[in-house]
């Protein structure tokens, strides 16, 4: 019987417990978004960032590799769309 009493004491408690564990709602901390851009601004300071002369190069590479899939995709797009004409015609 004691046992009993002590068993619905200690869960009554518990769930007053969980229900105000529930109202708090989590907060965001200025502390917070400060350390993470001291964090970010640390990272990119560590970057290798490359030379305006290695940036151009890369940036030609780029541009030549985007004209030459263009091309290719525009060709048998074009190739496809005619026999697919050819067919249904």
């Amino acid at each position: 019987m004691i046992l009993e009493e002590l068993a619905v004491a200690g869960k009554s408690t518990s769930s007053k417990k969980d229900t105000k564990a529930k109202d708090k709602k989590p907060r965001r901390s200025q502390k917070g978004i400060a350390k993470w851009w001291r964090e970010t601004t640390g990272e990119l300071r560590k970057v290798t960032w490359p030379t305006p002369k290695e940036a151009l190069a890369l940036t030609k590479v780029v541009m030549i590799v985007i004209f030459a899939m263009s091309a290719f995709l525009g060709l048998f797009d074009f190739l496809f769309s005619r026999i697919l004409a050819f067919i249904l015609s």
